[in-house]
């Protein structure tokens, strides 16, 4: 039993995500309106990406950028990375449990509202010159 589990520590200590990340869970969003956000800063620096997001309209526009700044506070807390360095290399948004509500009709009878939310993941890396590999 306990060289199974120790088993198990090494190979999820070995597929653990070494680049910086931030996620924020059960906002109360749609994920499908958060994908079009994300959408816009896939790829982009994090200084780009967090211009866009200062001036984007969509409402879900604030919550990404919270974890944008958090996941580029985590880079420089964490593991010592330098914000000017950073790019969004993975961003995506899946979706939380759904708040259930009732909306009343006629003859007594009730029509289902999904109020539904998002986990907003983003993931950080830096950027290669031309001459790494």
């Amino acid at each position: 039993m306990a060289t199974n589990m120790k088993k198990k520590t090494e190979r999820v200590a070995a597929n653990k995500e070494k680049r910086p990340y931030a996620v924020a869970k059960y906002i109360r969003v749609s994920p499908y309106k958060v994908r079009t956000v994300l959408a816009l800063i896939r790829g982009k620096s994090y200084k780009e990406a967090k211009a866009i997001l200062d001036y984007s309209v969509n409402g879900s526009a604030l919550a990404v950028k919270k974890v944008l700044m958090s996941a580029a506070a985590n880079a420089e807390h964490n593991m010592g990375m330098d914000k000017n360095d950073l790019f969004v290399a993975e961003c995506f948004a899946d979706g939380g449990q759904s708040l259930k509500r009732m909306q009343p009709v006629s003859k007594g009878r009730g029509h289902a509202i999904l109020k539904r939310t998002s986990h907003i993941t983003v993931i950080l890396d830096v950027k290669k010159l031309e001459g790494e590999v």
